[in-house]
């Protein structure tokens, strides 16, 4: 499964999303702060799940529709940073996918999320993740989940890492930085927490129109983890 997240830089990089989708042969395309009026209903051979509403940097969420079905997609509000209060970005961090893989007659779910700035604490970003992945497990008990996007915390992240292992889950960076707008900031803002997949690679692509790079994720069902299933 070959799942791609991008960040659009309020919807700047949106023409790119086609021609990364074909040439990357995707399976599933999430992307954030796109301007979602404006997001086409179909990305070649993609077609759109679910986008948010009522956000001004909005989330989407694309997906394969000869290989997945989607069963139920929805979108989350999670607590707020102060940034949220102030600039308004919009009420939805998260939006899930549950979707049937035709491939292997098995569910799955896939999101897309995006964390608070780096004006929030990082202790924050931290609830707002383990509250992304209590809400995928709503839509998705038992089944495996795959959830990529803006984290915003390129710094201190073995304690992040311990807590998402500690609740089950696995985080992945790629192999490069994906944020390169500022010297001071440059670092892994984008990558992939994960329950029940084997992620076999994350691979940072080259930098379009967004200050974000795009990530390619390549992941494999864990079947030792999913046997007693």
């Amino acid at each position: 499964m070959r799942v791609v997240s991008y960040n659009l830089r309020n919807n700047s990089a949106s023409g790119e999303l086609g021609a990364i989708a074909d040439s990357r042969d995707v399976d599933i395309f999430c992307v954030q702060e796109a301007d979602t009026t404006q997001l086409p209903h179909t990305l070649g051979h993609l077609t759109l799940s679910h986008a948010t509403t009522e956000n001004r940097l909005g989330l989407a969420l694309y997906y394969r529709k000869e290989r997945f079905t989607v069963e139920d997609s929805t979108t989350f509000a999670l607590k707020k940073s102060m940034h949220d209060r102030v600039m308004s970005p919009g009420t939805q961090r998260l939006l899930g996918a549950r979707l049937r893989d035709a491939e292997t007659d098995r569910s799955f779910v896939a999101a897309s999320f995006h964390a608070a700035p780096l004006t929030a604490s990082n202790s924050l970003r931290r609830t707002q993740i383990t509250a992304a992945h209590e809400e995928l497990q709503r839509i998705g008990e038992d089944l495996p989940i795959i959830m990529v996007g803006d984290f915003n915390y390129p710094l201190f992240q073995n304690k992040l890492r311990a807590g998402i292992k500690d609740s089950g889950y696995e985080l992945s960076l790629s192999d490069s930085v994906t944020y390169l707008r500022y010297k001071w900031v440059r670092g892994h803002f984008d990558f992939v927490t994960s329950n029940g997949f084997r992620i076999d690679t994350v691979k940072t692509l080259p930098q379009g129109d967004s200050d974000h790079l795009p990530i390619l994720v390549t992941a494999e069902y864990d079947m030792a983890s999913l046997a007693g299933e």
